[in-house]
């Protein structure tokens, strides 16, 4: 039997199928140039700041109830007067008055104690700290969306990139068994299965570019940078750890820092202040007030004929008692008390899901990781269980199939770890937006894993040392439809139905 042709070595079609997908770009942009743009664009985000603003602008209204109020006043007044004498001298008489009224005045009031105010002023103060805190979210969940269209794409591509590696490998495969066939060493079975292969990948190709225009368009909609090449990691890949490595370290620190539980423990405290609102309805109220004021007539008025004007200075204190309002007062304490035990039960809900999530997300980074490892180690087996059924092919011991089977659990490996390796980095940033501490720092850790200045990228390879070389896919010649004889087979005879069983009647007791 003459020998089969050798192959070319799988690693130089992945790397050069590779390296003209993703050659690091010289305009790419890294993670945090894309989050850059996205705060200026992102709309979400946007609402988000206007939001807080309106929020702390509401807030600062709350201080106006303990602060002066001061107003200034004027008016002229023009009086035209019919007087009739119905009594005493002069009886039956009438005359007419006209006669002018000017005035001036400023006035002041400033609040000596209302407990109502006070306690408004007090939940001003925890509001605006409120909408610190949910800005603080808006900003974290900012992150996590940058970073997972970000690593959204690279997956994308790497994915694209192992396609059209396994389409090379598979067409020099298939050029390889229609050879092999022409010789006579192989039969039409390794060609078909060899073609088959190839339109699954064919397919696969179609599937994975439509995915990655898809992720591209996500991406540019969120950073508003139409174009955006994403810089992809550096090699080799150093994935971040959790630290410290205790759930309950992180379950704990959640439970003080997360501005979830800030919100919700602010939102209890600014109930118990409208549980003080509503009781100081009992309480008195006591104000003083300055005043000055100027009064002219200079033409007199209804009494004199005298053009006068009046200045008067006022200062004094306002005491008001509410004694009954019809139980509003009672309803009112008894409905912000209610509604101080929801906020109660808010806060402790609130506590229970940043517990979990980020036990959850704790635990998934944890998986992750160890299936980074496993990945990486069932690449290797992968790999050398490809190479030991192409010379097992080359010997004649291995069929067709047994190749291809090789390389489809190869490519399928890489793509796991690449996605594996993308979703541990986003797990870090996962956990750290559970637990209330992610912030930029965070996101500048993985994006110094990034390939700049002419680092190399980190993109699912073959084989560590296998030349780069360009690889043209062989020509697929077509193979001629195998004859085959038509089938007419005899008309089925139906087989005569058996006798009817005898029935025997059973013995009589």
């Amino acid at each position: 039997m003459p020998p089969r042709p050798r192959l070319l070595p799988l690693s130089a079609a992945l790397a050069s199928a590779i390296a003209s997908l993703l050659a690091l770009p010289a305009q790419g942009q890294t993670l945090n140039e894309l989050y850059d743009s996205a705060r200026g664009f992102d709309a979400t985000y946007q609402g988000a700041r206007a939001q807080y603003e309106a929020n702390l602008a509401r807030a600062a209204q709350a201080k106006a109830g303990i602060l002066p109020a001061v107003g200034l006043t004027a008016g002229v007044n023009r009086s035209n007067l019919d007087i009739d004498t119905l009594t005493g001298t002069g009886r039956g008489s009438s005359a007419s008055r006209d006669f002018t009224t000017q005035n001036v005045g400023i006035n002041a009031t400033q609040p000596l104690y209302r407990p109502a105010n006070w306690a408004t002023y007090e939940q001003g103060k925890r509001q605006a700290e409120v909408a610190q805190a949910v800005l603080t979210i808006a900003e974290q969940d900012l992150i996590v969306r940058v970073s997972q269209a970000y690593f959204d794409v690279l997956a994308s591509q790497d994915s694209l990139a192992l396609v059209r590696a396994q389409k090379v490998a598979v067409a020099e495969q298939l050029a390889s068994a229609k050879r092999n066939f022409e010789v006579g060493t192989s039969t039409i079975t390794d060609s078909r299965e060899a073609q088959a292969r190839y339109d699954l990948v064919i397919a696969q190709e179609i599937a994975a570019e439509n995915d990655l225009q898809v992720k591209k368009v996500v991406l540019d909609q969120l950073v508003g940078r139409p174009g955006s090449v994403p810089v992809p990691l550096a090699a080799p890949v150093v994935l971040p750890t959790a630290q410290p490595a205790d759930i309950n370290a992180w379950v704990a620190q959640a439970d003080e820092v997360h501005p979830a539980i800030r919100q919700a423990r602010l939102g209890l405290d600014v109930a118990g202040l409208e549980v003080q609102k509503a009781q100081a309805g009992h309480k008195p109220t006591l104000d003083a007030n300055l005043g000055y004021n100027v009064t002219r007539n200079p033409t007199g008025t209804s009494t004199s004929t005298v053009g006068t004007r009046v200045n008067a200075a006022t200062v004094g204190v306002t005491f008001n008692l509410p004694l009954f309002a019809g139980f509003a007062t009672e309803n009112r304490i008894k409905e912000t008390l209610a509604l101080e035990d929801q906020s109660r039960s808010v806060l402790e809900g609130t506590r229970r899901s940043v517990a979990q999530a980020t036990r959850a997300a704790y635990l998934g980074l944890v998986s992750g990781a160890g299936q980074v490892k496993a990945l990486e180690a069932a690449e290797s087996s992968s790999q050398s269980a490809l190479d030991a059924n192409k010379l097992g092919y080359q010997v004649g011991v291995r069929i067709n199939i047994d190749v291809l089977n090789s390389q489809s659990q190869l490519f399928q490996t890489k793509r796991d770890l690449a996605q594996a390796r993308y979703n541990v980095l986003l797990g870090n940033l996962k956990l750290r937006q559970a637990n209330g501490t992610l912030t930029t720092d965070d996101m500048n850790a993985i994006n110094a894993t990034l390939a700049r200045n002419g680092s190399t990228p980190a993109v699912p390879a073959a084989t560590t040392g296998a030349p780069v070389v360009p690889v043209t896919p062989p020509a697929i010649p077509v193979v001629p439809p195998v004859p085959v004889q038509p089938f007419n087979p005899p008309a089925p005879t139906m087989p005569s139905a058996p006798p009817p069983p005898v029935i025997l009647n059973p013995p009589v007791r």
